[in-house]
């Protein structure tokens, strides 16, 4: 590791736990507001409305938080590459294995909810 990494590696900036929280909340505002929407007959029967904007929120603040991360690292040799190196590697694995739960998902419950939707399963009352 050659010392520009060194030094972009250290973390000498404070780390403001809250807006984790409220990036937190705003992602369970989110999966709250696609549950609810699932099973809500009309819009005003739905658990959490408006909770679309709640991503708007999640991107602003992920925006801020990223920029307040890498500040000054551009300053002491970040490159655009170097920048999109480190987010690939951060955010890949997590996008891998949503693929491959998604891919589980309909693998193995997509037949059964294919057939509940045209009708042949009918649920008991």
């Amino acid at each position: 590791m050659n010392q520009t990494s060194a030094i972009m590696n250290q973390t000498s900036k404070p780390h403001y736990e809250i807006l984790d929280g409220l990036r937190g909340v705003a992602a369970v505002l989110v999966m709250l507001y696609h549950i609810g929407e699932g099973f809500a007959t009309s819009p005003v029967d739905q658990s959490v409305n408006h909770g679309y904007l709640a991503v708007d929120f999640f991107f602003i603040l992920s925006g801020f938080v990223i920029g307040y991360a890498y500040d000054d690292r551009w300053d002491i040799g970040l490159t655009v590459k170097d920048f999109l190196r480190r987010r690939l590697i951060r955010l890949h694995p997590m996008v891998i294995m949503g693929v491959l739960l998604a891919w589980v998902c309909l693998k193995f419950y997509d037949e059964p909810l294919r057939r509940r939707l045209s009708g042949r399963v009918r649920r008991h009352a």
